[in-house]
């Protein structure tokens, strides 16, 4: 009996949220398509997937991704899907094919069309283009130019659907300037995504209907562009497709006449917006929902061209990643929610590897370039490859002692708050002070044990990204290069490969005291 009545309990969930997932309409939707049945445009859509092609406990995963697609797709034909950036970047499934094996998947599941994130370019801008030229689907981004004033990709599409003009516009951070390597967008120019919207709504507005900017550009607090600033300064765009900022919005932001849509990262959710018209193509309501990994398994199988392509690929590349190059007694920490806010063992091994390899006096690393953790045990190349998956090389810089005052200030300031450019480091340590103002934070601070002398030259080990200025390190940037050493990863590799087994403990190099006000 408890058997019988645990199945009708599973059937009985499965019911509900069937019922609730069906057509991924809410009671308002219906309500309104009641009093408005003529026309209604639906928006499956992703953000920040980072190339998580696989599902897992949290991520849907592109198979099942795109299985929902072709069942929302049967009852609705007027169904559009988009990407909003940060797609083509990030695993090793996508890094070792320099992003060509995700553009595979998405042509299956038949993209519609993608905004560029600024980690879509970490390959290089040229080789983005050659991406482009390799989808079924247009990149879009009105507000990149190449330095001949020409745009790298289309500003926009428009797409006739059921007789409703759908206009969809692209705009890419300016954050991408320093939020990828200099070199990879070295002579474009990422104009104002306000500006921009604007003279680009002014264009659409009497070629469409329905107007969509498909945007990477988030909703941080610190970022000057954002999307909400879109919203508010820009009058005639309906709906926001956003990304950059990982901000998962169950049901929408509304701001003004503007709804902004966004999943969260790495294929978590799937997002959808419905968008009702009269008969006279006039927009009568629209509303946002999130298809969450959980409803995904009522909803529809995984699409078997999907998992094909994924198997292909990865088949090519095992043999390679696969190669233990040493182990672990404990897990090495590299969750966003730990390495962007404070220290960890896995920033340590990673900091420690680049001091070896380079035999500078410190180390320097951000941590938003930690993508993964490592469980305890044997450790393979893959797994470093996932960790570390941007290429990054190691580059010595002659810097003073004030210069790394600096940088370390520069890291900590938004402590608590998490920030990709926390300081991970070795050969030196310091004190926090949370209390006190960003800039005045950071004291104590030793290099190999010895006082730090501010008009004393050290030999500084960072990675390219950082030297360049990346995450705004720009006291890094006049500094000399002293020498080029190999991918951070590569690096690491090699560093396992000497010490078989990483260090279980690691001693504390940051000292935290006093409470942010």
């Amino acid at each position: 009996m408890k058997r019988l009545r645990k199945s009708f309990t599973g059937l009985l969930v499965a019911l509900m949220l069937t019922m609730q997932i069906s057509n991924l309409v809410s009671a308002q939707d219906l309500t309104t398509a009641q009093e408005n049945p003529e026309k209604r445009i639906t928006i499956l859509h992703v953000n920040d997937v980072h190339s998580r092609v696989e599902a897992t406990a949290k991520s849907i995963g592109y198979a099942k991704i795109s299985g929902i697609i072709k069942e929302v797709k049967k009852t609705n034909p007027n169904t559009l899907v988009l990407d909003a950036g940060d797609t083509l970047h990030g695993q090793t499934i996508a890094n070792l094919q320099r992003g060509e094996s995700i553009v595979d998947i998405l042509n299956v599941i038949g993209l519609d069309a993608a905004a560029t994130g600024n980690h879509d370019y970490n390959y290089g801008y040229k080789r983005l283009v050659e991406l482009s030229k390799k989808a079924n689907y247009p990149f879009l981004a009105a507000n990149v130019y190449k330095d001949d004033g020409t745009r790298l990709f289309d500003p926009y599409i428009i797409k006739e659907m059921d007789g409703v003009k759908v206009a969809i516009f692209g705009l890419a951070t300016p954050e991408t300037l320093y939020k990828t390597h200099p070199k990879n967008v070295e002579g474009l120019t990422f104009t104002d995504p306000t500006e921009e919207a604007k003279k680009i709504v002014a264009e659409l507005k009497d070629k469409s209907d329905v107007i969509i900017a498909l945007t990477h550009l988030g909703l941080d607090q610190s970022s000057v562009d954002t999307s909400r600033k879109i919203a508010e300064n820009v009058k005639g765009v309906d709906v926001i497709i956003d990304g950059h900022s990982h901000t998962m919005l169950e049901h929408g932001l509304v701001v003004g006449d503007t709804l902004i849509a966004q999943t969260g990262e790495y294929g978590e959710n799937l997002g959808e917006v419905n968008i009702y018209l009269d008969k006279n193509n006039n927009i009568t309501s629209k509303s946002a929902f999130l298809f969450s990994r959980s409803a995904a398994d009522y909803y529809a199988w995984p699409d078997p061209a999907v998992d094909e392509i994924i198997a292909k690929v990865k088949a090519s590349q095992d043999t390679v990643l696969s190669e233990v190059v040493g182990s672990t007694k404990v897990d090495l920490v590299g969750e966003r929610e730990v390495v962007r806010v404070g220290e960890s063992n896995l920033g340590h091994l990673i900091t420690d590897a680049m001091l070896e390899e380079s035999g500078a006096d410190v180390a320097l690393t951000n941590g938003g370039g930690i993508r993964a953790s490592i469980p305890a045990g044997d450790i393979t190349k893959g797994q470093v490859v996932t960790v570390l998956p941007f290429g990054n090389y190691i580059q010595t810089k002659s810097v003073t002692g004030a210069d790394i005052k600096a940088a370390l200030e520069h890291g900590v300031r938004s402590y608590p708050s998490s920030l990709g450019g926390f300081p991970h480091v070795a050969g030196v340590t310091f004190t926090l002070d949370a209390s006190k103002p960003a800039g005045e934070r950071v004291s104590d601070v030793k290099i190999k044990g010895n006082p730090l002398v501010p008009d004393k030259k050290y030999v500084l080990a960072t990675n390219d990204f950082m030297a360049a200025g990346g995450d705004e390190y720009t006291m890094l940037m006049p500094q000399p290069v002293l020498n080029d050493y190999g991918s951070l990863d590569d690096v690491v590799i090699k560093y396992l490969q000497n010490h078989k087994e990483a260090a279980s403990t690691y001693e504390p190099r940051m000292k935290i005291i006093g409470e942010k006000k």
